[in-house]
């Protein structure tokens, strides 16, 4: 299965924010999105992503206060993306070694979509299913 074929099933939606966005204004954005992530633009372009574990970490080093500083303040920069022509297997393997839970769907530098470790998970269920109702038709039938 390929990261295509989990965008036709979920959407291409994707929630974004301003790297000039406040944290809070951020935090608020998460909630509203029921994600944990939001990818970070500017002028239109990928800069960065942003989870709720960055405004914790964040939160736990500086305190409060920053809730008040920008997105581009706390903002992960080093943003690993993937193809719609990646397969499932090879991205979660890449979320399990680099510990990435979002991967933003990028085709010729245009955000496309976005994929969470929630969506490959779902989809590898899915094809497990799908072989174990293969195989009980084949019994079936034997």
């Amino acid at each position: 299965m390929r990261i295509a074929d989990v965008l036709r099933s979920k959407g291409t939606a994707v929630a974004t924010v301003d790297a000039d966005t406040s944290v809070s204004s951020l935090v608020d954005e998460l909630a509203q999105h029921n994600v944990g992530a939001l990818v970070v633009l500017e002028k239109g372009s990928l800069v960065g992503i942003v989870t709720e574990r960055d405004v914790v970490r964040k939160i736990h080093e500086r305190g409060p206060d920053v809730l008040k500083a920008r997105v581009a303040d706390i903002m992960s920069t080093s943003v690993f993306t993937c193809l719609p022509t990646d397969s499932v297997d090879s991205l979660a393997e890449t979320m399990t070694e680099r510990r990435i839970r979002h991967l933003p769907v990028v085709v010729e530098g245009q955000l496309v979509g976005i994929v969470s470790i929630g969506d490959v998970v779902k989809s590898r269920i899915g094809e497990l299913q799908s072989e174990r109702d293969q195989l009980e038709h084949y019994i079936d039938q034997g």
